[in-house]
């Protein structure tokens, strides 16, 4: 099979494309040829071992993939628990599909499986989200980003501020339904200042629910601006800094509470995937929700998606076509 493996940890640079076998399925899984593999910024991590899990070399990056399994089928979009995504041949359990309806894209069908049901989990599972309360989304124009704004203001959200680096992309958060944006390097020099400006944007008040990604200052910021019984939920470092540590006193002595999510969690309990992915399949079917596609790379630009990724110069879901 032709695959993106790393036989050492870093940057972009360590992803090279190989021949290699084709994997060979343990008990229960099937092989799937792939006709498009998804990039997160997870991926990015995983890359250089600086993730949640403890990655073991040689590898091959990523875990989405849309395709059909090898001896005929419908076409389904997969999640991959081990790994394997950068690669024209998969082999996963068929507990980790899900049909794709017609009249969505592949593209649109990977933007779910990873980002989508995490933006689906944050407002649902973790922090509850109530009609009427403010939302603040970090990264706005990103892959969750861009979904978790159009679930927010589905769910009733009272008013969404989403953060973004620059006037396009906070321009494409307002399209997609934010009702402000605000630009996340103003807590580069004082998180005090990033935390006015999240209340200037919910009218002096603040804010009930923020999904956090990015860490450091950023979070700092974002934690002061929570109205009592405001929820921050963090899942993500992307700045790769370490926020401030948290003080139970001080969250008692406010009333908020931060939550931690990893999607990795919801894998041991398949029916939270199946509920998301269901919801969020027929609503994109249903043109009801709208998967931002940020490019479709060819394979051999496998370094170029990671360094747009890191340098915040993508929107949306980012795509591998294993065929190029």
């Amino acid at each position: 099979m032709r695959a993106v493996q790393i036989t050492r940890f870093g940057g972009p640079e360590v992803l090279d494309v190989v021949d290699l076998p084709d994997p060979t399925p343990a008990d229960g899984q099937q092989l799937y040829r792939v006709t498009a593999s998804g990039v997160n910024y997870a991926d990015t991590h995983q890359v250089e071992d600086s993730y949640l899990a403890k990655q073991e070399l040689p590898l091959v990056p990523g875990a989405e993939f849309v395709g059909t399994p090898v001896d005929g089928g419908e076409r389904v979009v997969g999640l991959l628990l081990g790994g394997g995504g950068y690669a024209d041949t998969v082999a996963t359990d068929p507990r980790m599909t899900w049909p794709v309806p017609d009249g969505v894209s592949d593209e649109q069908a990977l933007s779910l499986v990873l980002q989508g049901t995490t933006a689906w989990h944050l407002l649902r599972t973790s922090t509850h989200l109530a009609a009427g309360e403010s939302v603040v989304v970090m990264a706005g124009a990103g892959g969750v980003g861009t979904l978790a704004i159009q679930l927010a203001k589905r769910w009733g959200a009272g008013r969404v501020i989403a953060t973004a680096s620059s006037a396009e992309k906070r321009a494409l958060a307002e399209e997609l339904g934010a009702d402000a944006t605000v630009d996340p390097a103003l807590a580069d020099d004082d998180p005090k200042a990033f935390t006015a400006a999240l209340r200037e944007a919910n009218g002096g008040k603040r804010v009930d629910v923020v999904l956090e990604m990015t860490g450091g200052k950023v979070f700092d910021g974002a934690l002061s601006a929570l109205a009592p019984f405001g929820r921050i939920a963090a899942y993500g470092m992307a700045s790769r800094e370490a926020a401030s540590a948290v003080a139970p006193a001080s969250l008692m002595g406010t009333s908020r509470a931060v939550v931690g999510f990893w999607l990795a969690h919801c894998t041991a309990r398949p029916e939270m995937l199946d509920e998301a992915m269901t919801d969020l399949l027929a609503l994109t079917a249903a043109g009801e929700l709208r998967p931002v596609i940020g490019g479709r790379y060819p394979m051999t630009a496998v370094r170029e998606a990671h360094q747009d990724l890191r340098s915040r110069r993508s929107t949306g879901k980012l795509v591998l076509d294993p065929a190029r």
